[in-house]
Protein backbone atom coordinates (compact mmCIF):
# COMPACT_ATOMS: atom_id res chain seq x y z
CA UNK A 1 0.00 0.00 0.00
CA UNK A 2 1.33 3.60 -1.01
CA UNK A 3 1.79 6.49 1.56
CA UNK A 4 -0.88 8.45 -0.80
CA UNK A 5 -3.36 5.75 -0.08
CA UNK A 6 -2.24 4.46 3.60
CA UNK A 7 -3.06 8.04 5.20
CA UNK A 8 -6.43 7.83 3.89
CA UNK A 9 -7.23 4.91 6.01
CA UNK A 10 -5.51 6.16 9.19
CA UNK A 11 -7.67 7.29 12.22
CA UNK A 12 -7.18 10.60 13.63
CA UNK A 13 -4.77 12.40 15.26
CA UNK A 14 -2.53 9.96 13.40
CA UNK A 15 -4.15 11.20 9.93
CA UNK A 16 -3.52 14.21 10.02
CA UNK A 17 0.02 14.13 11.12
CA UNK A 18 1.37 11.88 8.45
CA UNK A 19 -1.29 14.43 6.14
CA UNK A 20 0.78 17.90 6.88
CA UNK A 21 3.98 15.89 5.92
CA UNK A 22 2.60 14.06 2.85
CA UNK A 23 0.90 17.65 1.71
CA UNK A 24 3.54 19.80 1.74
CA UNK A 25 6.99 17.87 2.20
CA UNK A 26 7.48 14.87 1.05
CA UNK A 27 8.83 14.70 -2.35
CA UNK A 28 8.89 18.05 -2.54
CA UNK A 29 12.65 19.57 -3.14
CA UNK A 30 14.69 21.38 -0.46
CA UNK A 31 16.43 24.35 -1.35
CA UNK A 32 18.65 25.24 1.84
CA UNK A 33 20.83 23.00 2.70
CA UNK A 34 20.32 23.07 6.44
CA UNK A 35 16.96 21.89 5.64
CA UNK A 36 18.51 19.11 3.77
CA UNK A 37 20.70 18.26 6.53
CA UNK A 38 17.18 18.01 8.49
CA UNK A 39 16.00 15.31 6.56
CA UNK A 40 18.79 13.77 6.36
CA UNK A 41 18.80 13.58 9.68
CA UNK A 42 15.27 12.46 10.47
CA UNK A 43 15.63 9.86 7.53
CA UNK A 44 18.34 8.21 9.43
CA UNK A 45 16.70 8.46 12.97
CA UNK A 46 14.19 6.76 11.37
CA UNK A 47 16.37 3.60 10.93
CA UNK A 48 14.26 0.81 13.05
CA UNK A 49 11.33 2.79 14.05
CA UNK A 50 8.05 3.88 12.84
CA UNK A 51 8.41 7.16 10.50
CA UNK A 52 5.42 8.43 12.58
CA UNK A 53 7.49 8.14 15.78
CA UNK A 54 10.10 10.53 13.66
CA UNK A 55 7.34 13.28 12.82
CA UNK A 56 6.09 13.42 16.43
CA UNK A 57 9.65 14.39 17.22
CA UNK A 58 10.25 16.81 14.43
CA UNK A 59 10.08 19.97 16.68
CA UNK A 60 12.76 18.60 19.24
CA UNK A 61 14.97 17.12 16.53
CA UNK A 62 14.51 20.98 15.33
CA UNK A 63 15.90 22.14 18.57
CA UNK A 64 17.74 19.46 19.83
CA UNK A 65 19.87 19.94 16.21
CA UNK A 66 19.96 24.04 16.44
CA UNK A 67 17.43 24.18 13.83
CA UNK A 68 19.52 21.84 11.94
CA UNK A 69 21.98 24.57 11.68
CA UNK A 70 24.77 23.12 9.72
CA UNK A 71 27.65 25.24 11.19
CA UNK A 72 26.76 24.79 14.59
CA UNK A 73 26.27 21.00 14.28
CA UNK A 74 29.72 20.65 12.67
CA UNK A 75 31.04 22.39 15.62
CA UNK A 76 29.49 19.96 18.18
CA UNK A 77 31.73 19.08 21.51
CA UNK A 78 31.88 16.02 23.40
CA UNK A 79 29.75 18.20 25.44
CA UNK A 80 26.90 18.29 22.75
CA UNK A 81 26.95 14.86 22.10
CA UNK A 82 25.88 14.04 25.73
CA UNK A 83 23.41 16.67 25.68
CA UNK A 84 21.99 14.52 22.75
CA UNK A 85 22.24 11.26 24.33
CA UNK A 86 20.49 12.49 27.68
CA UNK A 87 17.67 14.74 25.37
CA UNK A 88 14.37 12.42 25.97
CA UNK A 89 12.55 14.37 23.20
CA UNK A 90 15.03 12.74 20.29
CA UNK A 91 16.08 9.26 19.49
CA UNK A 92 19.32 8.53 22.04
CA UNK A 93 21.21 6.40 19.88
CA UNK A 94 24.64 7.09 19.43
CA UNK A 95 25.61 5.91 16.12
CA UNK A 96 22.47 8.00 14.88
CA UNK A 97 24.31 11.33 16.89
CA UNK A 98 27.62 10.63 15.87
CA UNK A 99 26.46 10.23 12.22
CA UNK A 100 24.78 13.81 12.34
CA UNK A 101 27.77 15.25 13.73
CA UNK A 102 29.73 13.94 10.90
CA UNK A 103 27.90 14.36 7.74
CA UNK A 104 27.31 18.11 9.08
CA UNK A 105 31.15 18.22 8.73
CA UNK A 106 30.87 16.26 5.78
CA UNK A 107 28.86 18.53 4.04
CA UNK A 108 30.58 21.50 4.88
CA UNK A 109 33.45 19.75 2.91
CA UNK A 110 30.99 19.42 -0.13
CA UNK A 111 29.70 23.25 0.25
CA UNK A 112 33.50 24.45 -0.27
CA UNK A 113 33.77 21.80 -3.36
CA UNK A 114 30.49 22.48 -4.88
CA UNK A 115 28.77 25.84 -3.35
CA UNK A 116 26.18 23.46 -1.56
CA UNK A 117 24.93 19.96 -0.80
CA UNK A 118 22.29 20.51 -3.38
CA UNK A 119 24.77 21.35 -5.69
CA UNK A 120 26.50 17.75 -4.79
CA UNK A 121 23.25 16.24 -5.50
CA UNK A 122 22.28 18.14 -8.83
CA UNK A 123 26.21 17.24 -9.82
CA UNK A 124 25.12 13.72 -9.50
CA UNK A 125 21.68 13.38 -10.94
CA UNK A 126 20.70 11.57 -12.16
CA UNK A 127 21.84 8.18 -10.81
CA UNK A 128 19.49 4.91 -10.03
CA UNK A 129 18.93 3.85 -6.40
CA UNK A 130 22.02 1.85 -6.13
CA UNK A 131 24.39 3.84 -7.69
CA UNK A 132 22.96 6.76 -4.96
CA UNK A 133 23.24 4.27 -2.38
CA UNK A 134 27.37 3.39 -3.35
CA UNK A 135 27.89 7.28 -3.21
CA UNK A 136 26.13 8.16 0.32
CA UNK A 137 28.07 4.84 1.78
CA UNK A 138 31.28 6.11 0.45
CA UNK A 139 30.17 10.01 1.43
CA UNK A 140 28.12 9.81 4.67
CA UNK A 141 27.71 8.07 7.66
CA UNK A 142 24.57 6.07 8.47
CA UNK A 143 23.58 5.97 5.56
CA UNK A 144 22.05 2.27 4.16
CA UNK A 145 19.62 1.77 0.99
CA UNK A 146 16.73 2.91 2.94
CA UNK A 147 17.56 5.47 3.94
CA UNK A 148 19.19 7.30 1.19
CA UNK A 149 16.28 5.58 -1.02
CA UNK A 150 13.53 7.70 1.53
CA UNK A 151 15.92 10.59 1.61
CA UNK A 152 16.34 11.11 -2.08
CA UNK A 153 12.61 10.08 -2.30
CA UNK A 154 11.34 12.45 0.25
CA UNK A 155 13.29 15.54 -1.97
CA UNK A 156 12.43 14.76 -5.44
CA UNK A 157 15.41 12.75 -6.65
CA UNK A 158 14.12 9.22 -6.71
CA UNK A 159 10.62 8.67 -8.06
CA UNK A 160 7.52 7.10 -5.65
CA UNK A 161 6.85 9.12 -3.04
CA UNK A 162 2.87 9.64 -4.77
CA UNK A 163 0.80 7.48 -6.72
CA UNK A 164 0.40 9.27 -10.29
CA UNK A 165 -2.84 10.10 -9.66
CA UNK A 166 -1.95 11.70 -6.31
CA UNK A 167 -3.30 15.47 -6.00
CA UNK A 168 0.23 16.27 -4.71
CA UNK A 169 2.56 14.31 -7.26
CA UNK A 170 0.85 16.64 -9.69
CA UNK A 171 1.60 19.24 -7.65
CA UNK A 172 5.35 18.85 -7.12
CA UNK A 173 5.30 18.08 -11.25
CA UNK A 174 4.11 21.66 -11.27
CA UNK A 175 6.78 23.26 -9.46
CA UNK A 176 9.52 21.44 -12.41
CA UNK A 177 11.47 19.23 -13.00
CA UNK A 178 14.38 17.54 -10.46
Amino acid sequence: MSYCTAIQTMPEPRKSLHKKYHDHHYGFPIHDDNELLGRLIMEINQAGLSWETILKKEESFRKAYDDFNIQKIAAYTEQDRERLLQDAGIIRNKLKVNAAIENAKKIIELQKEHGSFEKWLEHHHPKTKPEWVKLFKKTFKFTGGEIVGEFLMSIGYLPGAHDEDCVVHQKIIATGPK
